[in-house]
């Protein structure tokens, strides 16, 4: 069984910068494309980020494209996120979540929560401005 586990999440002041981790188990972790979504109080889950098995293909939610990067390391089996620029409506749970890789790597379809097996616990960001 997959299992996600976060960690990294914090209290920062805006301007400010973290990385989340995400460590990986329980199988292929190649196998797998990897997304990051975050979920503020009284809002719908919304999609982050996301890359293929490999890392080489990426892509972003429009609210944090530039300031946000998306990766992983296959021997650690972790994907991470840098958060740089912060603001203070970044503020959010992150969850980490798991699919298995789709050859086409659409944006549309990575987006979408739907789209994805597993999930982690959530770490919590906190922006203060």
């Amino acid at each position: 069984q997959v299992q996600l586990v976060e960690s990294g999440g914090g209290l920062v002041q805006a301007g400010g910068s973290l990385r989340l981790s995400c460590a990986f188990s329980g199988g292929p972790f190649s196998s797998y494309d990897m997304a990051w979504f975050r979920q503020a109080p009284g809002k719908e889950r919304e999609f982050v980020a996301a890359c293929n098995w490999s890392g080489t293909r990426t892509t972003y939610g429009d609210s944090v494209k530039g300031r946000f990067t998306i990766s992983r390391d296959n021997a650690k089996n972790t994907v991470y996120l840098q958060m740089n620029s912060l603001k203070a409506e970044d503020t959010a749970v992150y969850y980490c979540t798991a699919d298995l890789t789709s050859p086409s790597f659409s944006r549309t379809a990575r987006a979408d929560r739907k789209g994805y097996d597993y999930w982690g616990q959530g770490t919590q960001v906190t922006v203060s401005s």
